[in-house]
């Protein structure tokens, strides 16, 4: 069995897939794609739209975020990470729902990119973006607030694809100031990253930001 990932090391998405991988214990080879400079012919054949991660196992090939890890999960022995119970279930899509519509832009696209990201590569943030993703953030950690305080899932114990999901974007936005003073407000999100951020899966799939350097 041949497990490849297509993935550029600081996307959030790409991080999701890791995990999961890794707390599946699959053994992946990985390969870097820059999405942002010009892509293979090669590349945009696996994904037309110019994106990552991908992930190839054998001669299946498959992008798409959610797709992926439904895919690893199902595929691959080791500890489930989609609940049985159907409200449980039904509240981790919607974790990665809210995540992917609503989450990614504030989180980790402004308040992260231009509080965080452009200065550790030279470029200068934007404070009124870093403003209007905090607004929009606080919507969103408001609705997973009432999510992690039912405690279906986000709940501190056992692991599901939500918590792979939600992850990554928390760890870059808790790296801003305005994100951590904002999420400092939310008593059961941060019960739940006390939890999470001790995960071998995200310790293992740590992006390095210490190594970027300034584009030329």
């Amino acid at each position: 069995m041949s497990v490849r990932l297509h993935s550029y090391r600081y996307s959030v998405y790409s991080r999701i897939v890791r995990m999961v991988l890794s707390a599946k214990q699959v053994a992946v080879a990985t390969v870097e794609v820059d999405p942002f400079t010009d892509l293979t012919d090669d590349h945009l054949r696996r994904h037309p739209f110019g994106r990552v991660p991908v992930l190839e196992h054998d001669a299946f090939s498959l992008f798409e975020t959610g797709a992926i890890t439904r895919y690893v999960d199902n595929a691959f022995a080791g500890v489930g990470l989609q609940p049985d119970d159907p409200m449980a279930q039904a509240r981790m899509d919607q974790v990665m729902a809210i995540v992917d519509s609503y989450g990614y832009v504030p989180l980790v696209r402004q308040v992260f990119s231009h509080s965080v990201f452009r200065p550790l590569v030279g470029e200068e943030g934007d404070p009124q973006v870093i403003a209007t993703g905090v607004a929009g953030s606080r919507r969103v950690l408001a609705a997973l607030e009432d999510i992690a305080e039912e405690s279906r899932v986000l709940s501190g114990r056992a692991p599901t694809l939500a918590d792979c999901h939600l992850a990554p974007m928390i760890d870059y936005f808790l790296q801003s100031k305005e994100g951590r003073e904002l999420f400092a407000e939310y008593p059961n999100l941060t019960r739940w990253w006390g939890w999470v951020s001790t995960w071998a899966a995200l310790k293992n799939t740590d992006p390095g930001l210490s190594g970027l350097k300034p584009r030329s």
